[in-house]
């Protein structure tokens, strides 16, 4: 049986990206902190003593921040995507879907 997809409720879809977004973001961070301890450690002109502790607490700081900038990002990203959709949806007739 094919359906078709009509409509996305666009706040809907935005409190799904945003749970999606946030929780991929708490697997990505780990890994963009170990690349940037990995790169800090890297011998500069600039660097000194006060380096290290300072680069900790911005790691620390975006572990915080990063999930949550990520979900507000998948929250509005969901929203403009769903009216996007349901606006070309409502010219050429939205997604059809084989389901059993």
């Amino acid at each position: 049986m094919i359906k078709r997809l009509k409509k996305i409720a666009p706040l809907q879809l935005g409190k799904v990206l945003a749970i999606t977004y946030g929780l991929l973001s708490l697997v990505m961070v780990p890994f963009f902190l170990l690349f940037s301890a990995v790169a800090s450690l890297a011998p500069t002109a600039q660097s000194g003593p006060g380096m290290i502790p300072m680069m900790l607490g911005m790691g620390i700081g975006f572990l915080i921040i990063a999930p949550v900038l990520y979900a507000v990002m998948g929250f509005v990203t969901g929203v403009i995507g769903a009216f996007v959709y349901n606006l070309v949806a409502g010219w050429v007739g939205g997604i059809e879907v084989e389901v059993e």
